[in-house]
């Protein structure tokens, strides 16, 4: 085989690669060596910003097999008979930590789905925990701000990450959760995925319903502890990294099965939850899982960066069938998620490979901007109406109509029934075994103990109370024990 020729940017022969230009063997270098100032510069470049949130990802390609029929809820093209395959894309994340963090800490994992429909894209953006800390999104930036590192320390600091909980009851039921055994998965295998947010499903007929995504590991959950995932750190800090890239290498493809929850949309104003708040859950006895189908990954990414990092994922990204619902975490999302990656990667993200759909064609009036790679012809016009022959809108909505009501303003969600910020914890906490309670309170614990203002831990310990008696009661203790030593 002959030998590759190295070239430059222009596509220009490369003669030496080893010495750059200089006056003479002893110069200076010289500013005309453009295959040296081309490198440096591209070097300079080669990193963008990262995310903000979900910094640090893996990802991997498969695909979503039908296995059950889900006709009588949606129309979507992709579900709409058994045995129908659609292309995948999955990007697994940790959510608070840089793109320098490690894999086996506690914190939510995201969970960020994008379906290659031969309707367009489907983005579904979820996590590993069926609910979320906060349920409106003018609060978003302020809790990623108590997460994130300490503008004045440079590191997480217990003093803001509890004292944003400690003034957010509506956190209590995540925080169970994450302080819980499945706070720190084994691996991104290992763990369950949710949709977290309620959407709309609308059918062939017309009739809305409200749905909820569960997809269940088909390899078992499993979790690690707290002194497991610092020792697991220390020995591979991309552990979940290599256990998803090695998995997929020797064939042994991961899986989930992907169930739903249904809720006819006439039964949302009445339903004891409010079913739109991303903090609470429906139980399954009132609406239990229906099968839809299975997820399987089976080929690891050839570069992570043009393909895992940047891979954008909107939730706004619908499809005929499939539309939001008035959950407002979700609302505000449908804007961010899309804004951040049009930041991040620029207007034309949407036509990097790992964006730009496989299965349809993209047909519309978007053109220029940086990046651009998609003119479309001489005789195509920029503009809509025209007499030429150019796409036309089709007058189907891809959801339901949602009806609305009310004056415009800032309003608090309306209350349902059981609606409160401590049910939903203390139903959890009361469903755990007494060495899953044991190890919940020691996360806690351990975290709320290096608290230094009094009033904050109070705080964070009535809504412990307030959820669980007994769970508030081991709290405290465990608290003061810390405390005192």
């Amino acid at each position: 085989m002959s030998q590759r020729v190295l070239t430059t940017e222009s596509g220009a022969p490369v003669a030496d690669n080893q010495n750059s230009a200089t006056a003479g063997a002893g110069g200076p270098v010289l500013l005309q060596d453009q295959h040296l100032l081309e490198k440096l510069a591209r070097f300079n470049r080669e990193r963008i910003p990262e995310r903000v949130v979900h910094a640090r990802g893996s990802g991997a390609y498969g695909y979503f097999e039908v296995t059950d029929d889900v006709t009588g809820f949606t129309r979507a093209d992709f579900l709409s008979e058994v045995g129908r395959r659609t292309e995948t894309f999955i990007r697994f994340s940790t959510v608070a930590d840089s793109l320098g963090g490690a894999d086996a800490v506690r914190d939510p994992r995201g969970f960020a789905l994008k379906f290659y429909t031969a309707e367009g894209n489907y983005d579904l953006v979820g996590n590993n925990t069926p609910v979320f800390f906060i349920k409106d999104p003018v609060k978003f930036p302020d809790f990623i701000h108590s997460q994130k590192r300490d503008p004045f320390t440079g590191r997480q600091e217990p003093d803001n990450v509890w004292d944003f909980w400690a003034n957010s009851p509506e956190s209590t039921h995540q925080i169970t959760w994450l302080m819980g055994d499945r706070g720190i998965p084994a691996s991104y295998r290992h763990m369950n995925g949710f949709g977290s947010h309620t959407y709309q499903w609308t059918n062939a007929e017309g009739e809305a319903f409200y749905v909820k995504y569960h997809f269940k590991t088909n390899q078992g959950v499993r979790s690690l502890s707290a002194e497991q995932g610092a020792e697991q750190v220390g020995k591979d800090a991309n552990s979940h990294q290599t256990d998803l890239l090695q998995a997929i290498e020797r064939g042994v493809n991961p899986s989930w099965t992907l169930h739903v929850q249904v809720m006819p949309a006439a039964e949302a104003a009445d339903y004891r939850f409010n079913p739109f708040d991303v903090t609470k859950v429906w139980p399954h006895a009132d609406y239990p899982l229906r099968r839809v189908g299975r997820l399987v990954l089976d080929r690891n990414p050839d570069n992570v960066f043009a393909e895992v990092e940047q891979a954008a994922f909107s939730p706004n990204n619908f499809v005929p069938g499939i539309g939001p619902s008035p959950d407002r975490m979700l609302q505000g999302r449908l804007f961010a998620y899309a804004d951040a990656q049009r930041y991040r990667l620029g207007v034309n993200h949407t036509q990097l490979p790992v964006n730009a759909p496989k299965a349809a064609v993209v047909d519309n009036y978007g053109r220029d901007g940086l990046h651009a790679t998609r003119h479309g012809s001489r005789q195509d016009r920029n503009y809509e109406p025209n007499s030429y022959g150019g796409p036309a809108q089709t007058g189907q909505a891809l959801a339901a109509p949602i009806a609305v009501h009310g004056w415009t303003g800032t309003h608090e969600a309306p209350a349902h029934t059981k609606d409160d910020d401590f049910f939903q914890a203390g139903e959890l906490y009361r469903l755990m075994s007494a060495d899953e309670k044991d190890r919940l309170v020691a996360n806690i614990a351990g975290g709320l103990s290096q608290v230094t203002r009094d009033d904050v831990i109070e705080k964070n310990l009535a809504h412990f109370h307030a959820a669980d008696a007994d769970y508030g009661r081991r709290v405290e203790e465990a608290v003061r024990a810390l405390r005192e030593d």
